[in-house]
């Protein structure tokens, strides 16, 4: 009996290591699934702060976390079952997915650019002509949200999919549902800080400290700036990102030679130069943007000629 006691506590510490080992495995791959798509959050937390402009102080943060639980809802009930049943039933179709949705990337970003030189504000929201309702309103900017959310969470959950394709199905489940929801909180966290900095700013200014009525003052007039700022990184992370998809996707369909230019002009970089790590990743950003803005640009003038 002991030692079938014994034999027992053994196989129960051999599973509790093997379930440790399988959720450091998770972990680490859902880390790396979702660095990969640092493009699309960044465009994420630049987006979604227009959606609170016109409405009172008081309803930014409750609208933002009905924009968030509608952000789950996307990834964990529309996109994590339909990402499971395409790594089951058809992966060969994850690469073309995943390059249809970098050369989406490509096309909005390249519209933002072309916007920006012509002196346009591309997605801006529109001015309201006429009064209304602030219960419909706010109900229509969260719709609005959820839907431009819907596109974005489902490149995120398609990066990360295409990075464990290989994984058995439910370390594919955790790794999704993982990314998922690390990256709501982030990115819902971060708009909440954006939206909410001037507040906090003007509140400091009131304090009785000069340094830190300074501090407030600079925070409310730096709103501006960092908006402008965090909509150029995310345009041109959306840039490098549905460009570098695009490289990457291309090599898997036996069409390498981009990809490996790039590869070798980045590993020729690395060698050379002091700080070459840097200088090697700045490189293949760069030219992942320009073939972003390039793919973009023809997408676009193919689209607006249709249109018109």
């Amino acid at each position: 009996m002991p030692g079938g006691l014994v034999a027992l506590l053994d196989d129960i510490a051999g599973l509790t290591k093997l379930a440790a080992a399988s959720l450091d495995d998770v972990g680490a791959a859902a880390g790396k699934a979702g660095s990969k798509a640092l493009g699309v959050v960044v465009d994420d937390a630049a987006v979604t702060p227009r959606y609170v402009t016109g409405l009172t102080p008081q309803r930014e943060l409750p609208i933002i976390a009905k924009i968030a639980l509608g952000s789950v809802r996307n990834k964990l009930l529309i996109l994590l079952p339909a990402a499971l049943l395409l790594s089951a039933f058809a992966p060969w179709a994850i690469t073309p997915l995943l390059m249809v949705g970098g050369a989406f990337l490509c096309f909005e970003g390249a519209e933002k650019v072309l916007a920006a030189v012509k002196g346009e504000h591309h997605g801006a929201t529109p001015v309201e002509e006429t009064p209304v309702d602030a219960a419909a309103l706010e109900k229509a900017k969260v719709g609005d949200a959820v839907r431009t959310d819907l596109i974005l969470s489902a490149e995120i959950m398609a990066i990360a999919l295409a990075d464990v394709a290989d994984a058995p199905i439910l370390n594919q489940a955790l790794v999704l549902i993982l990314v998922g929801l690390a990256i709501t909180i982030g990115v819902y966290g971060v708009v909440a800080l954006i939206v909410k900095l001037d507040d906090i700013g003007l509140h400091l200014a009131q304090r009785s400290s000069s340094f830190v009525r300074t501090l407030g003052r600079g925070m409310v007039k730096s709103m501006p700036v960092i908006m402008q700022v965090l909509s150029v990184v995310g345009t041109a992370a959306m840039l490098w990102v549905g460009g570098g998809i695009l490289l990457h996707g291309a090599e898997v369909l036996g069409f390498a030679a981009p990809a490996q230019f790039v590869h070798h002009l980045s590993e020729s970089v690395h060698h050379a130069m002091p700080l070459g790590s840097v200088v090697a990743w700045l490189v293949t950003a760069l030219l992942s943007g320009v073939l972003g803005v390039a793919v973009g640009a023809i997408i676009a003038t193919i689209l607006h000629k249709v249109r018109h």
